[in-house]
Protein backbone atom coordinates (compact mmCIF):
# COMPACT_ATOMS: atom_id res chain seq x y z
CA UNK A 1 0.00 0.00 0.00
CA UNK A 2 3.00 2.32 0.26
CA UNK A 3 2.60 3.29 -3.39
CA UNK A 4 -0.88 4.76 -2.82
CA UNK A 5 0.37 8.38 -2.47
CA UNK A 6 2.11 7.93 -5.83
CA UNK A 7 -1.23 7.29 -7.53
CA UNK A 8 -3.56 9.97 -8.85
CA UNK A 9 -7.03 10.57 -7.43
CA UNK A 10 -8.45 9.14 -10.64
CA UNK A 11 -6.40 5.94 -10.14
CA UNK A 12 -7.45 5.65 -6.51
CA UNK A 13 -11.13 6.00 -7.43
CA UNK A 14 -10.68 3.23 -9.99
CA UNK A 15 -9.11 0.96 -7.36
CA UNK A 16 -12.13 1.50 -5.11
CA UNK A 17 -14.60 0.93 -7.96
CA UNK A 18 -12.79 -2.29 -8.96
CA UNK A 19 -12.82 -3.48 -5.31
CA UNK A 20 -9.02 -3.72 -5.24
CA UNK A 21 -9.13 -1.60 -2.11
CA UNK A 22 -12.04 -0.38 -0.04
CA UNK A 23 -12.75 3.28 0.59
CA UNK A 24 -12.44 2.50 4.30
CA UNK A 25 -8.96 1.03 3.83
CA UNK A 26 -7.95 3.97 1.66
CA UNK A 27 -9.11 6.60 4.17
CA UNK A 28 -7.52 4.68 7.03
CA UNK A 29 -4.22 4.59 5.13
CA UNK A 30 -4.14 8.36 4.60
CA UNK A 31 -5.26 8.98 8.19
CA UNK A 32 -2.29 6.91 9.39
CA UNK A 33 0.02 8.93 7.14
CA UNK A 34 -1.28 12.13 8.72
CA UNK A 35 -0.82 10.72 12.21
CA UNK A 36 2.71 9.53 11.35
CA UNK A 37 4.08 12.57 9.52
CA UNK A 38 2.06 15.69 10.24
CA UNK A 39 3.67 16.40 13.60
CA UNK A 40 6.66 17.57 11.56
CA UNK A 41 4.62 19.64 9.11
CA UNK A 42 1.60 20.95 11.06
CA UNK A 43 -0.37 20.99 7.82
CA UNK A 44 -3.64 19.16 8.63
CA UNK A 45 -4.61 21.21 11.64
CA UNK A 46 -8.33 20.37 11.87
CA UNK A 47 -9.07 16.66 11.62
CA UNK A 48 -12.42 14.94 11.13
CA UNK A 49 -11.36 11.31 10.96
CA UNK A 50 -14.47 9.74 12.51
CA UNK A 51 -16.75 11.44 9.99
CA UNK A 52 -14.37 10.51 7.17
CA UNK A 53 -14.38 6.83 8.14
CA UNK A 54 -18.19 6.86 8.36
CA UNK A 55 -18.39 8.42 4.88
CA UNK A 56 -15.92 5.83 3.57
CA UNK A 57 -18.07 3.01 4.96
CA UNK A 58 -21.06 4.50 3.14
CA UNK A 59 -19.00 4.67 -0.05
CA UNK A 60 -18.16 0.98 0.30
CA UNK A 61 -21.83 0.08 0.70
CA UNK A 62 -22.51 1.89 -2.58
CA UNK A 63 -19.77 -0.12 -4.29
CA UNK A 64 -21.26 -3.35 -2.98
CA UNK A 65 -24.58 -2.36 -4.62
CA UNK A 66 -22.84 -1.64 -7.89
CA UNK A 67 -23.45 2.09 -7.50
CA UNK A 68 -21.00 4.94 -8.04
CA UNK A 69 -20.97 8.18 -6.12
CA UNK A 70 -18.98 9.89 -8.87
CA UNK A 71 -15.47 10.31 -10.28
CA UNK A 72 -13.92 10.75 -6.81
CA UNK A 73 -15.70 7.80 -5.20
CA UNK A 74 -13.83 6.97 -2.00
CA UNK A 75 -10.90 9.36 -2.58
CA UNK A 76 -9.57 11.00 0.63
CA UNK A 77 -9.08 14.76 0.32
CA UNK A 78 -8.29 17.74 2.52
CA UNK A 79 -9.65 21.29 2.37
CA UNK A 80 -8.08 24.68 3.07
CA UNK A 81 -9.13 26.00 6.48
CA UNK A 82 -10.66 29.14 4.95
CA UNK A 83 -13.36 27.08 3.21
CA UNK A 84 -16.45 25.99 5.12
CA UNK A 85 -16.74 22.31 5.99
CA UNK A 86 -19.90 21.49 7.91
CA UNK A 87 -19.24 20.95 11.60
CA UNK A 88 -15.65 22.25 11.51
CA UNK A 89 -14.31 25.70 12.44
CA UNK A 90 -13.58 28.30 9.78
CA UNK A 91 -11.24 30.82 11.39
CA UNK A 92 -8.77 32.11 8.76
CA UNK A 93 -6.27 31.80 11.64
CA UNK A 94 -8.00 34.60 13.59
CA UNK A 95 -8.44 33.89 17.35
CA UNK A 96 -11.81 35.71 17.63
CA UNK A 97 -13.23 33.17 15.14
CA UNK A 98 -12.08 30.03 16.96
CA UNK A 99 -15.68 29.05 17.68
CA UNK A 100 -17.01 29.86 14.20
CA UNK A 101 -18.38 26.43 13.26
CA UNK A 102 -19.61 26.05 9.68
CA UNK A 103 -23.26 25.11 9.39
CA UNK A 104 -22.87 23.76 5.86
CA UNK A 105 -20.23 22.94 3.29
CA UNK A 106 -18.86 25.53 0.89
CA UNK A 107 -20.35 24.96 -2.56
CA UNK A 108 -17.06 23.62 -3.93
CA UNK A 109 -16.74 21.17 -1.02
CA UNK A 110 -20.36 20.09 -1.46
CA UNK A 111 -19.71 19.28 -5.12
CA UNK A 112 -16.58 17.31 -4.28
CA UNK A 113 -18.48 15.27 -1.70
CA UNK A 114 -21.26 14.74 -4.21
CA UNK A 115 -18.61 13.33 -6.57
CA UNK A 116 -17.61 10.82 -3.88
CA UNK A 117 -14.68 12.53 -2.14
CA UNK A 118 -14.03 11.80 1.55
CA UNK A 119 -13.00 14.88 3.57
CA UNK A 120 -10.32 14.01 6.15
CA UNK A 121 -9.90 17.51 7.56
CA UNK A 122 -8.69 21.04 6.94
CA UNK A 123 -5.25 22.50 6.27
CA UNK A 124 -3.44 25.46 7.77
CA UNK A 125 -3.40 29.09 6.58
CA UNK A 126 -1.63 32.34 7.52
CA UNK A 127 -3.51 34.85 9.63
CA UNK A 128 -6.33 36.34 7.53
CA UNK A 129 -4.78 34.60 4.48
CA UNK A 130 -2.44 37.57 4.21
CA UNK A 131 1.08 36.21 4.03
CA UNK A 132 3.47 34.29 1.79
CA UNK A 133 4.24 31.93 4.67
CA UNK A 134 1.78 29.95 6.79
CA UNK A 135 1.56 30.74 10.50
CA UNK A 136 -1.23 31.98 12.76
CA UNK A 137 -1.94 32.33 16.51
CA UNK A 138 -4.50 29.50 16.55
CA UNK A 139 -2.71 26.67 14.76
CA UNK A 140 0.93 27.72 14.65
CA UNK A 141 3.56 27.31 11.94
CA UNK A 142 3.39 24.99 8.92
CA UNK A 143 6.59 23.65 7.38
CA UNK A 144 7.76 22.68 3.92
CA UNK A 145 8.12 18.88 3.62
CA UNK A 146 11.24 19.26 1.46
CA UNK A 147 13.00 21.38 4.10
CA UNK A 148 11.39 21.85 7.50
CA UNK A 149 13.30 25.10 8.06
CA UNK A 150 11.47 26.65 5.10
CA UNK A 151 7.93 27.78 4.46
CA UNK A 152 5.44 25.90 2.28
CA UNK A 153 4.19 29.31 1.12
CA UNK A 154 0.85 30.98 1.65
CA UNK A 155 -1.95 31.29 1.90
CA UNK A 156 -2.72 27.69 0.87
CA UNK A 157 0.51 26.63 2.58
CA UNK A 158 -0.90 23.78 4.64
CA UNK A 159 -2.71 22.62 1.50
CA UNK A 160 0.45 22.32 -0.57
CA UNK A 161 2.49 20.81 2.27
CA UNK A 162 -0.11 18.10 2.89
CA UNK A 163 -0.35 17.36 -0.82
CA UNK A 164 3.40 17.17 -1.35
CA UNK A 165 3.82 14.87 1.65
CA UNK A 166 1.12 12.48 0.45
CA UNK A 167 -1.19 13.16 3.39
CA UNK A 168 -4.20 13.42 1.10
CA UNK A 169 -4.95 12.54 -2.49
CA UNK A 170 -6.29 15.97 -3.47
CA UNK A 171 -6.60 19.40 -1.93
CA UNK A 172 -8.93 22.37 -2.35
CA UNK A 173 -7.26 25.78 -1.98
CA UNK A 174 -7.98 29.38 -2.87
CA UNK A 175 -6.04 32.03 -4.75
CA UNK A 176 -6.01 35.74 -5.36
CA UNK A 177 -2.44 36.93 -4.97
CA UNK A 178 -0.86 33.57 -5.73
CA UNK A 179 -2.22 31.64 -2.75
CA UNK A 180 -2.46 28.36 -4.68
CA UNK A 181 0.37 29.00 -7.11
CA UNK A 182 3.14 30.05 -4.71
CA UNK A 183 2.68 27.12 -2.28
CA UNK A 184 2.44 24.68 -5.20
CA UNK A 185 5.73 26.05 -6.55
CA UNK A 186 7.42 25.95 -3.14
CA UNK A 187 6.30 22.37 -2.43
CA UNK A 188 6.82 20.85 -5.88
CA UNK A 189 3.22 20.01 -6.78
CA UNK A 190 0.64 21.09 -9.36
CA UNK A 191 -1.79 23.90 -8.58
CA UNK A 192 -4.43 25.63 -10.67
CA UNK A 193 -5.94 29.11 -10.33
CA UNK A 194 -9.12 28.94 -12.44
CA UNK A 195 -10.48 31.76 -14.54
CA UNK A 196 -12.46 33.98 -12.22
CA UNK A 197 -16.10 32.92 -11.84
CA UNK A 198 -15.61 29.34 -13.06
CA UNK A 199 -15.72 27.78 -9.56
CA UNK A 200 -18.18 29.24 -7.06
CA UNK A 201 -16.58 30.78 -3.98
CA UNK A 202 -19.67 30.54 -1.79
CA UNK A 203 -18.52 29.40 1.64
CA UNK A 204 -15.12 31.09 1.41
CA UNK A 205 -15.51 34.24 3.45
CA UNK A 206 -15.43 35.74 6.89
CA UNK A 207 -18.67 35.54 8.90
CA UNK A 208 -21.38 37.60 7.25
CA UNK A 209 -19.53 37.95 3.95
CA UNK A 210 -21.55 36.04 1.36
CA UNK A 211 -21.10 38.01 -1.89
CA UNK A 212 -18.61 36.66 -4.47
CA UNK A 213 -15.14 38.16 -4.08
CA UNK A 214 -13.56 40.05 -6.97
CA UNK A 215 -10.55 38.11 -8.33
CA UNK A 216 -10.66 35.45 -5.60
CA UNK A 217 -10.99 31.86 -6.85
CA UNK A 218 -11.23 28.32 -5.50
CA UNK A 219 -8.95 25.78 -7.15
CA UNK A 220 -7.27 22.37 -6.80
CA UNK A 221 -3.80 21.31 -5.70
CA UNK A 222 -2.46 17.85 -6.51
CA UNK A 223 0.63 15.80 -7.19
CA UNK A 224 -0.82 15.06 -10.65
CA UNK A 225 -1.88 17.45 -13.41
CA UNK A 226 -4.73 15.17 -14.48
CA UNK A 227 -6.28 15.55 -11.02
CA UNK A 228 -6.42 19.32 -11.50
CA UNK A 229 -8.64 18.82 -14.53
CA UNK A 230 -10.79 16.25 -12.75
CA UNK A 231 -11.31 18.44 -9.68
CA UNK A 232 -11.97 21.51 -11.81
CA UNK A 233 -14.67 19.68 -13.73
CA UNK A 234 -16.30 18.57 -10.47
CA UNK A 235 -16.26 22.02 -8.83
CA UNK A 236 -16.94 24.24 -11.86
CA UNK A 237 -20.35 25.70 -12.42
CA UNK A 238 -22.65 28.51 -11.28
CA UNK A 239 -22.83 30.23 -7.95
CA UNK A 240 -25.87 28.90 -6.04
CA UNK A 241 -27.99 31.96 -6.89
CA UNK A 242 -27.19 31.60 -10.60
CA UNK A 243 -28.06 27.89 -10.87
CA UNK A 244 -31.50 28.31 -12.55
CA UNK A 245 -30.05 29.81 -15.74
CA UNK A 246 -26.25 29.99 -15.72
CA UNK A 247 -24.32 27.42 -17.77
CA UNK A 248 -20.61 26.82 -18.19
CA UNK A 249 -18.96 25.52 -21.32
CA UNK A 250 -15.19 25.62 -20.85
CA UNK A 251 -13.25 24.89 -24.05
CA UNK A 252 -12.04 21.28 -24.12
CA UNK A 253 -8.49 21.32 -25.39
CA UNK A 254 -6.99 17.93 -26.25
CA UNK A 255 -3.57 17.18 -24.82
CA UNK A 256 -1.25 19.36 -26.93
CA UNK A 257 1.95 18.29 -28.61
CA UNK A 258 4.91 20.66 -28.23
CA UNK A 259 4.82 21.48 -31.94
CA UNK A 260 1.26 22.77 -31.57
CA UNK A 261 2.06 25.34 -28.91
CA UNK A 262 2.89 29.03 -29.20
CA UNK A 263 4.69 29.98 -25.98
CA UNK A 264 5.85 33.38 -24.80
CA UNK A 265 8.82 33.00 -22.44
CA UNK A 266 8.93 35.56 -19.63
CA UNK A 267 11.88 34.42 -17.52
CA UNK A 268 12.66 37.62 -15.62
CA UNK A 269 11.60 41.24 -15.28
CA UNK A 270 12.95 44.39 -13.58
CA UNK A 271 9.59 44.76 -11.83
CA UNK A 272 10.40 41.68 -9.75
CA UNK A 273 13.84 40.21 -10.52
CA UNK A 274 13.96 36.42 -10.36
CA UNK A 275 16.64 34.10 -9.00
CA UNK A 276 18.93 32.62 -11.63
CA UNK A 277 17.80 29.12 -10.65
CA UNK A 278 14.21 29.91 -11.62
CA UNK A 279 14.90 32.09 -14.66
CA UNK A 280 17.40 29.50 -15.85
CA UNK A 281 14.83 26.73 -15.55
CA UNK A 282 12.39 28.76 -17.66
CA UNK A 283 14.98 29.50 -20.33
CA UNK A 284 16.07 25.86 -20.45
CA UNK A 285 12.48 24.64 -20.76
CA UNK A 286 11.84 27.18 -23.53
CA UNK A 287 14.81 25.76 -25.43
CA UNK A 288 13.46 22.21 -25.03
CA UNK A 289 10.06 23.28 -26.31
CA UNK A 290 11.63 25.02 -29.30
CA UNK A 291 13.64 21.91 -30.10
CA UNK A 292 10.41 19.91 -30.09
CA UNK A 293 8.73 22.24 -32.54
CA UNK A 294 6.95 24.79 -30.39
CA UNK A 295 6.83 28.41 -31.51
CA UNK A 296 8.75 30.16 -28.74
CA UNK A 297 9.49 33.84 -28.18
CA UNK A 298 11.41 35.55 -25.39
CA UNK A 299 10.14 38.96 -26.54
CA UNK A 300 6.37 38.54 -27.01
CA UNK A 301 4.46 40.58 -24.41
CA UNK A 302 0.92 41.88 -24.02
CA UNK A 303 0.45 45.55 -24.78
CA UNK A 304 0.12 46.61 -21.15
CA UNK A 305 1.96 48.95 -18.83
CA UNK A 306 3.48 46.62 -16.23
CA UNK A 307 3.66 49.27 -13.52
CA UNK A 308 -0.01 50.03 -14.10
CA UNK A 309 -0.89 46.33 -14.04
CA UNK A 310 0.85 45.92 -10.67
CA UNK A 311 -0.79 49.07 -9.31
CA UNK A 312 -4.26 47.89 -10.38
CA UNK A 313 -3.67 44.45 -8.89
CA UNK A 314 -2.40 45.85 -5.59
CA UNK A 315 -5.17 48.39 -5.13
CA UNK A 316 -8.05 46.12 -6.19
CA UNK A 317 -6.75 43.40 -3.87
CA UNK A 318 -5.94 45.77 -1.06
CA UNK A 319 -9.41 47.33 -1.16
CA UNK A 320 -10.84 43.93 -0.20
CA UNK A 321 -8.84 43.84 3.04
CA UNK A 322 -10.63 46.89 4.35
CA UNK A 323 -13.96 45.07 4.43
CA UNK A 324 -13.18 43.21 7.64
CA UNK A 325 -12.07 46.28 9.59
CA UNK A 326 -14.22 47.70 12.37
CA UNK A 327 -15.24 51.37 12.03
CA UNK A 328 -12.47 52.34 14.44
CA UNK A 329 -9.88 50.26 12.64
CA UNK A 330 -10.97 51.71 9.31
CA UNK A 331 -10.65 55.26 10.62
CA UNK A 332 -7.15 54.46 11.86
CA UNK A 333 -6.27 52.92 8.47
CA UNK A 334 -7.43 56.15 6.80
CA UNK A 335 -5.30 58.22 9.15
CA UNK A 336 -2.22 56.09 8.44
CA UNK A 337 -2.73 56.21 4.68
CA UNK A 338 -3.11 59.99 4.70
CA UNK A 339 0.17 60.28 6.58
CA UNK A 340 2.23 58.47 3.94
CA UNK A 341 4.19 60.90 1.73
CA UNK A 342 3.06 60.96 -1.90
CA UNK A 343 6.65 60.21 -2.91
CA UNK A 344 6.54 56.82 -1.13
CA UNK A 345 5.62 54.33 -3.86
CA UNK A 346 6.76 51.21 -2.01
CA UNK A 347 4.65 48.03 -1.88
CA UNK A 348 3.89 48.65 1.80
CA UNK A 349 2.73 52.20 1.13
CA UNK A 350 0.50 50.98 -1.68
CA UNK A 351 -0.96 48.30 0.58
CA UNK A 352 -1.81 50.90 3.22
CA UNK A 353 -3.45 53.27 0.72
CA UNK A 354 -5.39 50.52 -1.02
CA UNK A 355 -7.30 49.55 2.13
CA UNK A 356 -9.18 52.84 2.19
CA UNK A 357 -9.75 53.84 -1.44
CA UNK A 358 -13.10 55.37 -2.31
CA UNK A 359 -15.75 53.65 -4.40
CA UNK A 360 -15.09 56.21 -7.14
CA UNK A 361 -11.41 55.27 -7.17
CA UNK A 362 -12.33 51.59 -7.26
CA UNK A 363 -14.55 52.14 -10.30
CA UNK A 364 -11.77 54.00 -12.08
CA UNK A 365 -9.36 51.13 -11.32
CA UNK A 366 -11.93 48.64 -12.56
CA UNK A 367 -12.21 50.56 -15.83
CA UNK A 368 -8.43 50.43 -16.24
CA UNK A 369 -8.59 46.72 -15.45
CA UNK A 370 -11.03 46.24 -18.33
CA UNK A 371 -8.43 47.70 -20.69
CA UNK A 372 -5.94 45.14 -19.38
CA UNK A 373 -8.39 42.33 -20.14
CA UNK A 374 -8.79 43.48 -23.73
CA UNK A 375 -5.01 43.72 -24.14
CA UNK A 376 -4.57 40.17 -22.86
CA UNK A 377 -7.32 38.91 -25.16
CA UNK A 378 -5.54 40.45 -28.15
CA UNK A 379 -2.24 38.91 -27.01
CA UNK A 380 -3.75 35.42 -26.75
CA UNK A 381 -4.97 35.62 -30.33
CA UNK A 382 -1.31 35.18 -31.34
CA UNK A 383 0.02 33.17 -28.38
CA UNK A 384 -1.35 30.21 -26.42
CA UNK A 385 0.58 30.50 -23.18
CA UNK A 386 2.95 32.59 -21.12
CA UNK A 387 5.66 30.61 -19.32
CA UNK A 388 6.90 32.62 -16.33
CA UNK A 389 7.84 32.40 -12.64
CA UNK A 390 5.30 31.92 -9.88
CA UNK A 391 7.60 33.71 -7.42
CA UNK A 392 11.03 35.30 -7.47
CA UNK A 393 12.64 32.64 -5.25
CA UNK A 394 12.22 29.04 -4.22
CA UNK A 395 10.84 28.35 -0.72
CA UNK A 396 12.47 30.72 1.76
CA UNK A 397 13.33 30.22 5.43
CA UNK A 398 10.70 30.99 8.05
CA UNK A 399 10.77 34.69 8.93
CA UNK A 400 9.17 35.75 12.22
CA UNK A 401 9.96 39.45 11.88
CA UNK A 402 7.04 41.89 11.60
CA UNK A 403 5.81 41.76 8.04
CA UNK A 404 6.82 45.37 7.33
CA UNK A 405 10.43 44.49 8.20
CA UNK A 406 10.71 41.44 5.95
CA UNK A 407 12.42 41.24 2.59
CA UNK A 408 13.78 38.65 0.19
CA UNK A 409 17.36 38.12 -0.89
CA UNK A 410 17.37 37.29 -4.60
CA UNK A 411 20.83 36.38 -5.85
CA UNK A 412 22.39 38.71 -3.31
CA UNK A 413 19.98 41.63 -3.85
CA UNK A 414 17.32 42.78 -1.38
CA UNK A 415 13.73 42.77 -2.60
CA UNK A 416 10.56 44.09 -0.96
CA UNK A 417 8.58 41.31 0.69
CA UNK A 418 5.49 41.71 -1.51
CA UNK A 419 7.36 42.56 -4.72
CA UNK A 420 7.18 38.91 -5.98
CA UNK A 421 3.38 39.28 -6.21
CA UNK A 422 4.06 40.92 -9.57
CA UNK A 423 4.23 37.44 -11.11
CA UNK A 424 0.95 36.23 -9.65
CA UNK A 425 -0.52 39.56 -10.72
CA UNK A 426 -0.03 38.84 -14.40
CA UNK A 427 -3.11 36.62 -14.21
CA UNK A 428 -5.10 37.85 -11.21
CA UNK A 429 -6.67 41.23 -12.12
CA UNK A 430 -7.53 40.11 -15.67
CA UNK A 431 -9.29 36.93 -14.45
CA UNK A 432 -6.92 34.62 -16.35
CA UNK A 433 -6.29 30.95 -15.59
CA UNK A 434 -2.83 29.96 -14.40
CA UNK A 435 -1.32 26.57 -13.61
CA UNK A 436 1.86 25.94 -11.64
CA UNK A 437 3.86 22.80 -12.29
CA UNK A 438 7.04 21.24 -10.86
CA UNK A 439 10.07 21.73 -13.10
CA UNK A 440 13.03 20.24 -11.29
CA UNK A 441 15.04 21.02 -8.18
CA UNK A 442 17.76 23.39 -7.11
CA UNK A 443 21.24 22.11 -6.29
CA UNK A 444 20.07 22.07 -2.69
CA UNK A 445 17.10 19.86 -3.52
CA UNK A 446 14.33 22.45 -3.25
CA UNK A 447 11.47 22.30 -5.76
CA UNK A 448 11.34 24.73 -8.66
CA UNK A 449 7.78 25.53 -9.73
CA UNK A 450 6.91 27.45 -12.88
CA UNK A 451 3.70 29.16 -13.97
CA UNK A 452 1.67 28.94 -17.18
CA UNK A 453 -0.84 31.72 -17.87
CA UNK A 454 -3.47 31.30 -20.59
CA UNK A 455 -6.37 33.16 -22.13
CA UNK A 456 -9.54 33.53 -20.11
CA UNK A 457 -11.48 30.24 -19.85
CA UNK A 458 -8.63 28.26 -21.43
CA UNK A 459 -8.19 26.46 -18.11
CA UNK A 460 -7.91 23.02 -19.63
CA UNK A 461 -5.18 24.21 -21.98
CA UNK A 462 -2.99 25.53 -19.14
CA UNK A 463 -3.51 22.29 -17.19
CA UNK A 464 -2.78 20.04 -20.17
CA UNK A 465 0.26 22.09 -21.11
CA UNK A 466 1.51 22.03 -17.51
CA UNK A 467 1.46 18.25 -17.58
CA UNK A 468 3.41 18.26 -20.84
CA UNK A 469 5.97 20.80 -19.64
CA UNK A 470 6.56 19.01 -16.36
CA UNK A 471 7.40 15.93 -18.41
CA UNK A 472 9.72 17.97 -20.64
CA UNK A 473 11.45 19.28 -17.51
CA UNK A 474 12.00 15.72 -16.31
CA UNK A 475 9.58 15.81 -13.37
CA UNK A 476 8.86 12.50 -11.65
CA UNK A 477 6.33 12.23 -8.82
CA UNK A 478 8.15 11.59 -5.55
CA UNK A 479 7.50 11.97 -1.85
CA UNK A 480 9.79 13.95 0.45
CA UNK A 481 11.91 11.85 2.83
CA UNK A 482 9.97 12.54 6.01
Amino acid sequence: MDDLPLKSARELAALVAEKKISALELSDYFIRRIESHDDQLNAVICRDFDSALAAAATADKAVSRGASLGPLHGVPITVKEALDVKGLPTTWGLPPLKDNIAQRDAESVRRLREAGAIVLGKTNVPTALADAQTVNPLYGLSRNPWDLARTPGGSSGGSAAATAAGLSALEVGSDMGGSIRVPAAFCGVFGHKPSWGVVPDQGHGLPGMIAPTDMGVIGPISRFAEDLALALDVMAGPQPLDTPAWKLNLPRDPAPLPGQLRVAIWADDPMAPVSSEISGAITALGAILAQQGAQVSADARPNIDLQDNFHIQQYLMGSLTGIGLSPGEYAEAQRLAEGIPATDQSCLAGAARSRVISHRDWLLLNNRREALRYAWREFFEDWDLVLCPAYTTVAFSHDDRPIEQRSHCVDGHEQEYFQPMFWAGLATPSYLPATVFPAGRTEGGLPIGLQLVGGQYRDHLTIQAARLMAQCAGHETALPPL
